[in-house]
């Protein structure tokens, strides 16, 4: 059986083993301290309305999370009654999930190389970030992912992925340049 320790997944061996590399010749780095790494990947699944009027659809969101992560999800909670909505404080209104190290990578992994390729009329993902070297995007359906079976699924969810890095500026480099650098190095499909 293969113990945990001596397992390492493939974008981690390839980001340790050519990608630092490649972003120290490419910004100049002068320590392997300065060359920005994905820290953690955020999930998080809203259901809304649909949670309100049925409690069983936020259950669904937090079990498939938790499938899609590899890792137990935790449900999110309304902050404030507002009667209109007939939502109370305290229900849960969707679905998150932090991953960080070995199943981070293998997540990453499984959604440029599985997840990405089946997404209808695919054509890449814009780059959007926040300034401090994070980046987000969105998915319009989680059934993307293999860990979903299609037909037993009630519900077709949106999802969005936070990846957050430690870039910093470095000389005339923003954090962002930097962090969108390290991902495309990751094979992810920006369209700009």
């Amino acid at each position: 059986m293969l113990d945990a320790q001596d397992y390492t997944p493939r974008l981690k061996a390839l980001f340790r083993g050519t990608i630092r590399a490649a972003m120290k010749e490419e910004f100049g780095y002068t320590n392997d301290m300065q060359i920005p790494r994905l820290e953690k990947i955020v999930l998080n699944i809203g259901c809304g309305a649909e949670a309100v009027r049925d409690s069983k659809k936020a259950k669904n969101a937090v079990e498939e999370l938790s499938k899609i992560a590899g890792q137990q999800a935790v449900g999110t909670k309304a902050k404030n009654s507002h009667a209109p909505f007939r939502l109370r404080e305290g229900m849960i209104i969707g679905a998150k999930v932090t991953l960080r190290d070995v199943r981070m990578y293998e997540f990453l992994d499984r959604l440029i190389t599985i997840a990405m390729p089946r997404i209808r009329d695919f054509r890449g993902v814009k780059p959007s970030f926040d300034g401090r070297g994070n980046f987000a995007m969105g998915l319009k359906e989680h059934i993307v992912f293999p860990e979903i079976e299609f037909d037993k699924v009630d519900e077709v969810w949106g999802m969005d992925i936070i990846m957050t890095t430690n870039a910093k500026a470095f000389g005339e480099h923003t954090a962002d340049a930097q962090a969108k650098a390290l991902l495309k190095h990751f094979n992810m499909p920006f369209n700009a």
